[in-house]
């Protein structure tokens, strides 16, 4: 229960009573309250596994990758720091919006499909360090990536214990395209945010979870899947309370949701009005997606990308998309809760729907930790710890491989 909750003051119990010189009684003070360092320094010491699990993890994907750069004579610095999305948010860091991209069959690309946070952190951080601005982004990508993974523990320590939460935030760090979270994307900047979140959500800290949001509604777009979890509990919140019959002072009861929830959007809407005014047209968000090949098509992209693959890779693929959908069942299944699986289930849905690069997806689905939920609590029935470990680690090594692989190639992640 938050310190700030309401409920919990009034549920607090009454100071006690001790008997002094035979006969008076006076009221003995309450138990001092942990200062906010104190409950920090804890915080941190109960995620220290998690957090040293994770790193262990990347650890692996780095140094796997670190070799295979070595052994190709490619610089690891520049695939991690300087291609791709990378390029972008650094040219906006140093120079601002205002840059399109030109492409030979004549496409259009302009640098406001990419929202403002990251680049704002990349110049602050170059502003006031050594750091080039590929380094800040380096920089930021990984102290998010252990921020996430903080969260990401936080999550799963309260839904299903301690051990869930480590083994949660470690098979995370080994997703098969989590090399991402070693490079100055955005990725782990956003998870970071959605995971601390739904985490407020789930202790009741709705104006936290608001404000968190508006946070990561300035980093991607998927924020809307973050938006979507939290209006949803708050509808579903008060559609209970009005169908228990509890209409007196539900707006009072329920203010700190309230706001929370009204808060949520103001980042994601704040960027997509910014380019509305910037551009001249209040679509201006949506035709720049366009302009980038990234329109929601409900799902037709996908099904074309798939009828034009050569039958075994095609079937490969369906298993794959069945593995997903038989996933999030098990997400179902395990009752997680509302907020949780809402923003799950978006992310999934919004990473599918769209007409963008198909190799991208897997990406985009990364920040849908709760996926890992199942397989997390699956991974603790086995009967040694020595046998979870060892899961864990035949993972990261194959996630470093593919890892490897994939940022020697020349293809985008």
């Amino acid at each position: 229960m938050p310190d700030d909750d309401p409920a919990a003051q009034a549920t607090a119990p009454a100071p006690r009573l001790v008997r002094q010189h035979g006969h008076r009684t006076q009221p003995q003070p309450p138990p001092s309250q942990p200062s906010a360092r104190g409950r920090l320094t804890a915080a941190l010491a109960a995620a220290a596994p998690a957090l040293g699990a994770y790193a262990a993890v990347r650890l692996i994907g780095l140094a796997v990758f670190a070799a295979a750069a070595s052994g190709a004579g490619k610089s690891a610095f520049h695939l991690l720091a300087e291609r791709w999305d990378s390029v972008w948010y650094q040219r906006i860091a140093e120079n601002g919006y205002g840059h399109t991209a030109i492409l030979p069959n004549g496409g259009v690309h302009p640098d406001l499909a990419f929202f403002p946070l990251l680049p704002a952190l990349e110049r602050g951080i170059a502003e006031v360090t050594p750091l080039s601005l590929a380094g800040a982004g380096l920089l930021i990508a990984w102290v998010a990536g252990l921020l996430a993974a903080w969260g990401i523990f936080a999550v799963g320590a309260r839904l299903y214990g301690r051990r869930t939460g480590v083994v949660l935030a470690a098979l995370w760090g080994a997703y098969p395209t989590a090399f991402v979270q070693s490079m100055a994307y955005t990725e782990t900047l956003f998870t970071a945010f959605a995971a601390w979140t739904l985490y407020a959500v789930l202790t009741r800290r709705w104006i936290a979870a608001g404000t968190l949001c508006v946070l990561a509604g300035l980093t991607r777009p998927s924020a809307a899947a973050l938006i979507a979890a939290l209006a949803i509990t708050a509808v579903v919140t008060l559609v209970g309370e009005y169908r228990a019959g509890r209409t007196d002072g539900i707006v009072r009861r329920n203010a700190r949701m309230l706001i929370g929830t009204a808060l949520a959007p103001l980042g994601w809407l704040a960027y997509v009005v910014f380019v509305a005014v910037r551009q001249g047209s209040p679509f201006a968000y949506f035709d720049v997606q366009a302009q980038w090949g990234n329109s929601i098509d409900g799902g037709v992209a996908l099904a074309s990308f798939i009828l034009g693959l050569p039958l075994p890779a095609a079937l490969g693929l369906c298993a794959a998309l069945a593995g997903l959908g038989w996933v999030v069942v098990l997400c179902v299944r395990q009752r997680q809760p509302l907020p949780v699986l809402a923003y799950c289930v978006a992310v999934v849905v919004i990473s599918l729907i769209g007409s963008g690069y198909f190799g991208s997806r897997p990406r985009l689905m990364m920040p849908a930790f709760p996926l890992l939920l199942p397989p997390a609590v699956a991974l603790l029935r086995l009967r040694t710890t020595a046998r979870t470990v060892t899961v864990v680690a035949v993972l990261a090594v194959a996630s470093a491989a593919y890892g490897a692989w994939t940022l020697l190639g020349s293809g985008p992640p």
